[in-house]
């Protein structure tokens, strides 16, 4: 067993060469946080509660976001830049971590993950924190912390209006597409077997692989969220008029910010940016921005109105799952 002072040492030399060592990186980038900011971090991050979360990016000058592809409009990519609802809401808790670590050259790096690897990005420290489209729901509670919810929605299928397809009932023995690694995809296994619908899945990489199975007509249907299919929809210009978002709703479910388990101190930070922004009027202003304005890259409008659920959210700020 090593005696207590010699773990102490190491433990110091580690953080002296990490810190080292992302001062050389930072010193490559003209915004990238200096030497003395990120001295200055350090020092604030000792005079906290212990943080693992805000103690890497203290030591990295650097917070990882992951972001999507195409979630739109929560968070998706324009000119290899990612943008959206999800996205602005990160960078807000982005700000309150500068404040916080007085940073205010922290950097931002994104990295781009998918249904399949985003909770295992964020579990393995490759993300801090990833708001995009994720739902909440309780089987997720065991790896992952969520902060406040920021969406709610349902779960729905968008379908061309000339199939004549308007209920689940309607898809049996038909082919249907989902995203892989969604709590859609695992309702829509579960309900082709408790109502034998005998129906033939495809579980795509991302968003937009399972919308292009319903336009080329490799699937009757998309199910997925509310509202990832009305952006699909609205991204298809003139041809958006073809479909049609039907179906009762699956489930209801709320979408939150991913970060990891165990660090109260980082989910409570986030929580309060979402709060702060959800009673002071801001994510209101926030929701009409994406929701019910034109987005880019070229100019679409969802025309999605704010729920009733929305609404009573944004009034009273959680973190508990609705399913």
């Amino acid at each position: 067993m090593k005696p207590p002072h010699s773990i102490a040492h190491r433990s110091r030399m580690q953080r002296s060469a990490a810190l080292a060592a992302c001062l050389a990186l930072a010193s490559a980038g003209a915004h990238a946080a200096n030497a003395a900011e990120l001295a200055t971090a350090q020092a604030a991050v000792d005079q906290m509660p212990p943080s693992a979360t805000l103690r890497k990016i203290a030591e990295n000058g650097a917070i990882v976001l992951g972001t999507r592809e195409s979630s739109v409009p929560f968070s998706y990519t324009v000119k290899q830049q990612p943008v959206g609802y999800s996205y602005d809401i990160a960078l807000k808790v982005v700000d309150e971590v500068k404040k916080r670590l007085n940073m205010p050259n922290l950097a931002v790096k994104n990295v781009q993950v998918t249904s399949a690897n985003r909770i295992s990005y964020v579990v393995n420290n490759q993300v801090d924190l990833e708001c995009g489209s994720t739902a909440h729901v309780a089987e997720r509670d065991p790896l992952v912390a969520f902060s406040n919810s920021f969406f709610q929605y349902g779960i729905r299928m968008a379908v061309k209006k000339k199939s004549g397809i308007r209920d689940y009932a309607d898809l049996a023995n038909k082919t249907v597409a989902t995203t892989a690694g969604t709590s859609d995809e695992r309702m829509l296994r579960q309900m082709s077997i408790d109502k034998n619908l005998n129906l033939r899945i495809i579980s795509a990489r991302d968003h937009a692989e399972a919308f292009a199975a319903l336009k080329s007509d490799r699937a009757v249907a998309f199910v997925m969220d509310d509202p990832l299919l009305y952006g699909k929809i609205a991204q298809e210009g003139a041809a958006r008029n073809e479909y049609v978002v039907t179906g009762a709703s699956l489930a209801n479910e709320a979408y939150g910010c991913m970060m990891r388990k165990g660090d109260p101190v980082f989910k409570r930070i986030v929580d309060d940016v979402i709060a702060n922004m959800q009673r002071s009027g801001e994510a209101k202003k926030l929701y009409d921005t994406w929701f019910m304005r034109p987005i880019p890259p070229d100019g679409m409008n969802l025309q999605f109105p704010m729920s009733a659920e929305m609404k009573a959210l944004f009034a009273n700020p959680n973190d508990r799952t609705v399913d």
